[in-house]
């Protein structure tokens, strides 16, 4: 587990009840040395600000099983954990990202357990044991599209109750919310926050009572 060294409150935010450590953080600076991410993992990213957003006007119950795709840094994992007590799982295709979600969850007196793996490989199994899963800044590539409206499907078939998706509306995103609105009535919510972070973008939520 990551050490994180003293006196270095200059180099972190606190939103949302989880403290944020900036790339000038001394920790940071070390593990980007040590664990060169990929897939866009070297920083976190803000669609995340929206998750915690709706899911403080949407809270969750004690114990609810949560899935995060492409959770690089894990800051919405750990505010669910720190939160509403939910077990969570943090899912990415690049392991070197886990060490600053664990970093992260050390500073956030957070717990949360990783899967390495790629979105098209998560089964139908798999994803039966989780109640919700939710995804932040997932789908910035085409045929990222497709990928996850599959996995979508599957994490319907599988039984899971909410699927919840933020994104800065990118285009590849917005096709996916609409293929997913005519189909799998999931609803796409316009978002903008101007306290305590400024963030703007859509989350589109799927209900599968």
């Amino acid at each position: 587990m990551p050490i994180v060294k003293k006196n270095t409150a200059q180099h972190s935010n606190r939103f949302f009840g989880v403290e944020l450590l900036k790339s000038t953080h001394p920790s940071i600076k070390k593990l980007k040395r040590e664990y060169p991410t990929s897939i866009h993992g070297n920083k976190f990213w803000g669609s995340s600000y929206l998750l915690m957003d709706y899911f403080k006007k949407n809270p969750l119950n004690n114990g609810h099983r949560v899935l995060e795709l492409g959770c690089g840094w894990g800051l919405a994992s750990i505010y669910l954990n720190k939160k509403y007590a939910c077990d969570v799982t943090g899912a990415d295709a690049d392991a070197d990202v886990f060490p600053y979600l664990a970093l992260h969850a050390e500073v956030n007196k957070a717990q949360v357990k990783h899967l390495i793996k790629r979105f098209e490989k998560i089964t139908k199994k798999e994803l039966a044991e989780y109640d919700v899963i939710i995804a932040a800044d997932v789908c910035f590539w085409d045929e990222l599209g497709e990928i996850h409206y599959k996995l979508i499907k599957r994490a319907i078939a599988a039984g899971v109750k909410k699927i919840v998706y933020a994104d800065p509306e990118r285009a590849p995103f917005l096709h996916l919310a609409e293929h997913c609105t005519n189909t799998l009535f999931a609803e796409l919510h316009e978002k903008e926050l101007k306290t305590p972070v400024k963030a703007r973008g859509a989350l589109m939520v799927i209900e599968n009572a």
